[in-house]
């Protein structure tokens, strides 16, 4: 009994690490690819469709898919319509997996392991490396399989064993119900339904599981892998995350409650379609094993995927509805004094964490501007008590950078591809920079902390000129505060242009400032104060424009 138990497992884990591995590679070989299709989804649901599947079929998994997904609706990058329509997706694209692991491709496990290794850790190119560890990963998971088989072989004799499968026997409503409860429970806890299929696919081929009981398991699956999307909201304050993941449990929930209704005749599609693309019956036994029950289960988790998609795709917009009235709050306004709570939900998957990470530093950016706007209104109103905030917004800022470095720096540690790796060092100079803005902010805070202390007014033209190039600087942070959510074309011209403009202002009013100087016009003591606000304002326009190269990915 303990070595059984011992052999499955084993087993199962080089599967789950195979499964792993097969995933990472494909992301560290693909990310630039994904990237270009997110960026290029449009808000039709069949595109969004198509384009979920093509994606979670690169990466070999739903449930990476999907926390990308959830990361991009955090980051503000993509409508929940699209999301959801490209999460109907992700459940069909990830029936590949299935597909594949029912192809008897277990001879080739020990070659590919092999192979893997080498391209792996005996080669220098990246590229190389990451397609050795997509091999690795494929022979690790059929590996993984004959492990598990090998493990279950002894028991298939044995009465007792038998009787506990036959608990299994979807034949009446508890057992039906028992078959799905059991298939989610084991997805929820292994955090890979491709896992408990290919568990649920070992255990039929041995005997121990009917057709009709492996794919009750299946159904539950489905339902257990919506847990990831759940957990990857967690933490978030963004209200159409969280409905995205709403809308991934009712998908998957609801088209399992439906398909269990019409059970009988499910299993005789599966049947009939499986036999028509050229399979032998499902029961036919070689030696030991029942050869074709494998692709039989694969061929049902395929058929409820597509059945479902297309279903719920017709009525997309009423499920979206029902997601909404299940987060019924309304999003509220940027939390500019909330420090960022990354956790490690995403670390495993880098292009849903970097998403993440630019969406905190976005809302840095948002707090750096609005303390900016904040602060420079005391000009005017002269408000004391509300210019004392400044140290508060000052140290917050700083608290940030903190903590972003350090969630960039974990994610540059657990293995990125280049292309990932250049994108964290701009999303580090951005983060700096925009700390930098927060520390000429409180340098201009405190010179008007000075002059409202000592009571001190400037000139009329000297109040206009001000005016005009605090209007720019607020342009300038407005217009990186957009890129970063959409570049425009035309971007770094306008960058450029506003860097030179202000620039060119802070000479003029300074010499400005000099003639009133000479004429009297204006005091020594507010010349200080006002030449430190045009060299604090000129700071800005350059840490803007190192923001803008970061953004561009010039540097």
């Amino acid at each position: 009994m303990t070595k059984v138990l011992i052999t499955t497992l084993g087993g199962l884990g080089l599967f789950i690490l195979g499964m792993k591995m097969m995933t990472d590679g494909l992301q560290m070989s693909a990310g630039k690819r994904i990237k270009s299709i997110l960026s290029a989804v449009s808000s039709n649901r069949v595109v969004g469709f198509a384009t979920g599947a093509v994606v979670t079929a690169m990466v070999q998994s739903s449930s990476a898919t999907t926390v990308m997904l959830i990361g991009f609706v955090t980051a503000g990058l993509m409508t929940l319509q699209q999301a959801v329509g490209m999460i109907l997706g992700a459940n069909v694209g990830t029936t590949v997996t299935a597909q594949l692991i029912a192809f008897k491709l277990t001879e080739l496990a020990l070659p590919a392991i092999a192979i893997g290794v080498v391209m792996k850790y005996f080669t220098q190119q990246k590229k190389t490396r990451y397609i050795g560890e997509v091999i690795l990963g494929f022979g690790l998971l059929f590996y993984g399989m004959t492990v598990m088989k090998l493990g279950l072989s002894p028991i298939k004799s044995d009465p007792a064993f038998l009787d506990f499968f036959i608990m299994f026997d979807p034949s009446s409503v508890g057992g039906l119900l028992l078959c799905v409860a059991v298939g989610a429970g084991l997805t929820f806890m292994v955090q890979s339904s491709s896992a408990t299929i290919g568990l649920t696919m070992t255990l039929a081929s041995q005997g121990l599981l009917t057709f009709p009981g492996a794919m009750a398991l299946v159904l539950g699956e489905n339902i257990g892998t919506t847990i990831t999307a759940q957990l990857a909201t967690l933490g978030s304050n963004n209200i159409n995350a969280h409905r995205a993941a709403r809308a991934h449990t009712m998908f998957n929930v609801l088209g399992v409650g439906l398909i269990l209704c019409v059970f009988p005749w499910f299993i005789q599609l599966v049947d009939t379609f499986t036999q028509a693309m050229g399979s032998g019956p499902v029961d036919q036994v070689v030696g030991d094993d029942m050869v074709n029950i494998a692709r039989y289960i694969a061929n049902g988790h395929t058929l409820f995927n597509v059945i479902n998609a297309l279903f719920f795709l017709l009525v997309l917009p009423w499920l979206i509805k029902v997601a909404v009235w299940l987060s019924p709050k309304e999003e509220e306004d940027i939390d500019y004094y909330r420090l960022p709570n990354f956790g490690d939900r995403l670390i495993d998957t880098p292009i849903a964490a970097i998403v993440e990470t630019r969406s905190e530093i976005q809302r840095m950016a948002e707090t750096a501007k609005y303390t900016f706007r904040k602060t420079i209104k005391r000009l005017k109103d002269r408000d004391y008590k509300r210019l004392s905030k400044w140290r508060q917004v000052e140290n917050h800022l700083d608290d940030m950078q903190r903590e972003i470095v350090a969630y960039l720096t974990r994610i540059y540690q657990s293995g990125v591809s280049e292309s990932e790796a250049k994108e964290l060092s701009s999303l580090m100079r951005m983060t700096n920079n925009i700390e930098r803005i927060g520390d000429s902010v409180e340098n201009i805070a405190q010179a008007i902390e000075e002059m409202l202390e000592a009571n001190l007014t400037f000139t009329e033209q000297a109040m206009a000129d001000m005016d005009k190039l605090v209007d720019k600087v607020a342009e300038f942070m407005d217009l990186i505060s957009s890129a970063m959510r959409k570049r425009p074309a035309n971007f770094m011209n306008q960058a450029d242009n506003l860097e030179n403009a202000i620039d060119a202002m802070r000479e003029k009013y300074r010499d400005d400032h000099i003639q009133r100087l000479r004429s009297c016009e204006c005091g020594i003591d507010q010349g200080l104060v006002y030449v430190s606000l045009l060299t604090n304002m000129e700071k800005i326009g350059d840490y803007c424009f190192n923001i803008a190269e970061a953004v561009a990915g010039k540097k």
